[in-house]
């Protein structure tokens, strides 16, 4: 009677180790997901106060010392300074001061400042009407309660009046470049067929995506071909470094260039929220990352025309130089190892050279699929 195999187990210790691994990999992520947002706080949101000289200045005052930092005032000429610096996206709102009060505001900057100005508004409201029955009260002649007037600056489009569908974007772009890095990294074989792979991917993912968030939704307005532009060199960008890390790093590079894009530059991209809400620096710190820069150039692209631009792009193309980069020296590494393997394998310790300097025949390299 044949004796049976014994089935080999996993060690105890080496089940509950990769449980516990797994329990702190999970935990990781979760924390990276939450922490941007219950560490953030409504803080620093910069708005332009216009008007007459006296009034601004009590009003400012008064606004310092009630918001406690919640507002970042800077005082302005006049209302059209303020409206341009809302378009270039230097505040996010705006107080006119006059015979005609105004609150400017840009609901295609985010929700968050939208309520904030909303609520701001309502509070100035509010002090007019009290200082109207105030005067009344003293005995001065009757006046008409004056209206604060509200005035959307940069709308959204009505195909998307919430602005939950551009928020919402943000994370799919994301999404798209790790699935392109991931898949072409293990199916491909060859530097200039993966480089070329992503890059006509990028090209696909930019006209399709534009194409279902632009004229099919409604999400993102503004130039077609610039909208097509931003998305393709994010998903290039965000793949082409996965692409690299995996060149250099072997299948590793994979989970690196994942955690890197997903777990640290998509929760700090203030694609929700002002990136002056999120604890400093990390605001500013996620700018840096393709998920980041990416959102900020989507918005900015669709209904920021005339903010500055050049430094998401310059991000995403750095993001983008860097996976080449990775992408050549791991083919030139590897290389290098195959032909010493060849070598050994011929029986010789290094290629043998002729009287020229040239490689002889008696070892022939072998060369990784270009």
């Amino acid at each position: 009677m044949a004796q049976e195999e014994s089935v080999k187990h996993t060690k105890w210790q080496v089940a509950l180790g990769l449980a516990a691994a797994a329990a702190v990999a999970v935990t990781l992520v979760v924390l990276a997901f939450l922490w941007p947002t219950v560490t953030s706080s409504a803080k620093s949101l910069p708005i332009a106060i216009s008007g007459p000289t006296a009034p601004v200045q009590q009003l400012k005052a008064q606004l310092e010392k009630a918001s406690e930092g919640v507002f970042e005032l800077t005082v302005v000429e006049s209302r059209d300074a303020a409206v341009s610096g809302i378009k270039d996206r230097s505040y996010y709102g705006a107080i006119v001061i006059g015979q005609a009060p105004e609150v400017l505001e840009a609901s295609a900057a985010g929700p968050a400042p939208l309520q904030m100005m909303n609520q701001l508004a309502q509070n100035l409201q509010q002090q007019l009407s009290l200082q109207a029955a105030q005067a009344a009260a003293a005995g001065a002649p009757a006046t008409p309660t004056v209206k604060l007037v509200v005035t959307d600056v940069v709308p959204l489009a009505s195909t998307d009046a919430r602005g939950t569908g551009l928020a919402a974007a943000s994370f799919p772009m994301v999404l798209g470049g790790m699935i392109g890095g991931i898949l072409l990294s293990l199916l491909l074989s060859g530097v200039w067929r993966r480089l070329v792979g992503v890059a006509t991917y990028a090209v696909l993912v930019g006209f399709l995506a534009a194409a279902v968030l632009g004229p099919w939704f409604g999400i993102v307005q503004g130039n077609f071909l610039l909208n097509v532009a931003v998305i393709a060199l994010s998903a290039f960008a965000t793949a082409v470094f996965i692409v690299g890390a995996t060149a250099l790093l072997g299948r590793a590079g994979v989970a690196v260039g994942s955690v890197i894009t997903m777990l640290i530059g998509n929760p700090l991209s203030s694609a929700t929220q002002p990136v002056q809400f999120m604890a400093e620096p990390w605001g500013a710190i996620g700018q840096w990352f393709v998920p980041g820069a990416s959102t900020t150039l989507l918005r900015d692209a669709s209904y920021f025309p005339e903010s500055p631009t050049l430094f998401s792009w310059l991000v995403l193309a750095g993001w983008a130089l860097l996976g080449i980069v990775l992408s050549m020296i791991g083919h030139f590494r590897n290389q290098e190892v195959v032909e010493v393997a060849a070598f050994e394998e011929a029986g010789t310790d290094s290629p043998v050279l002729d009287g020229t300097g040239s490689r002889t025949s008696e070892a022939p390299a072998k060369h990784l699929a270009l």
